[in-house]
């Protein structure tokens, strides 16, 4: 394999990571330096010297605008989240985050994982809106985390997909993984993370659908990914694929992704608690033009 694609899965870096340290000399074969194309073999003596680690992310209290709290005890906090804001800080981010803004409103999270992501057990993409629970207490954190991964979260999304897709009711059974060529991407890979999307037509347009999408498993991109594999991107997706043209008439500069209802036991007493969240005007206008369309 390639010295990037072979360390990347070596090490669980990403391939521009892997091309930094060789570019820095830092990746040497039979002790002569390899550039990030070059081939590993095998029967060689591999040498990788790792850039020391960057230091951890901070929260800064930062106020967000339309970050609007749904629900909050001592255990949990229900938050709308916006467009335009990240879970929680991360390198290269320097933008608001539910983290920062909930700190700024004095709402204390659990302490429980790294700095960055104190209190967040599962996170919606910067362009993607609605309903996101934030664990305030370390119990919380615990069983919440646990449920995620158990799948006993019901996580309903709502979306606007190119085309119709058939049949209208179906499941999408595809592993998603990196993309071999752009890191900034997923990608549907033979070699991915088992992945399941269920999805059923609401209601059918000229050009487009509404979905209603259920998450059997949580993977980064995972509803934008699966639907581009199938050739229905999501409208406003640039990046996987969405038409242009569509998105610039019906005004809309993001994916249209909405996560619409989130549901799960309550950390403190095992009740079961449902939270909604409303389509976002830039969301709802869109809806409104295709169905005037039709």
């Amino acid at each position: 394999m390639r010295v990037d694609a072979g360390l990347s899965k070596l090490l669980g870096l990403s391939r521009t990571a892997v091309a930094a340290i060789a570019e820095a000399g830092d990746v040497v074969i039979d002790g002569r330096p390899a550039g990030k194309s070059d081939r590993l073999m095998a029967g060689s003596m591999l040498e990788v010297t790792l850039p020391a680690p960057e230091r951890p992310v901070q929260v800064i209290p930062v106020p967000v605008d339309g970050l609007r709290v749904i629900f909050e005890d001592d255990d949990i906090v229900v938050v709308d989240k916006p467009v335009g804001v990240a879970a929680h800080p991360s390198p290269g981010w320097t933008g608001p985050t539910v983290i920062g803004g909930l700190a700024a409103a004095g709402v204390r999270v659990s302490t429980s994982g790294s700095e960055e992501r104190q209190g967040v057990v599962h996170r919606l993409d910067v362009g993607t809106t609605g309903v996101m629970v934030v664990a305030k207490s370390e119990h919380a954190y615990t069983v919440l985390k646990r449920a995620f991964k158990e799948r006993t979260v019901d996580k309903t999304y709502h979306a606007i997909v190119q085309g119709h897709p058939d049949p209208m009711v179906g499941t999408i059974d595809a592993p998603i993984d990196r993309h071999p060529k752009h890191d900034y991407k997923f990608a549907v890979v033979a070699s991915g993370k088992p992945s399941v999307t269920h999805y059923e037509v609401l209601e059918a347009f000229r050009a487009a659908s509404l979905v209603e999408v259920k998450l059997e498993t949580g993977r980064t991109h995972q509803i934008r990914v699966h639907f581009s594999a199938l050739r229905h991107p999501c409208v406003g997706d640039l990046t996987y694929g969405a038409d242009p043209a569509l998105a610039k008439r019906l005004g809309i500069t993001r994916q249209w992704l909405h996560a619409r209802a989130l549901a799960f036991d309550h950390p403190a007493d095992g009740r079961w608690v449902e939270f909604t969240s409303d389509y976002p005007d830039d969301l709802a206008t869109a809806l409104e033009g295709l169905r005037t369309a039709s």
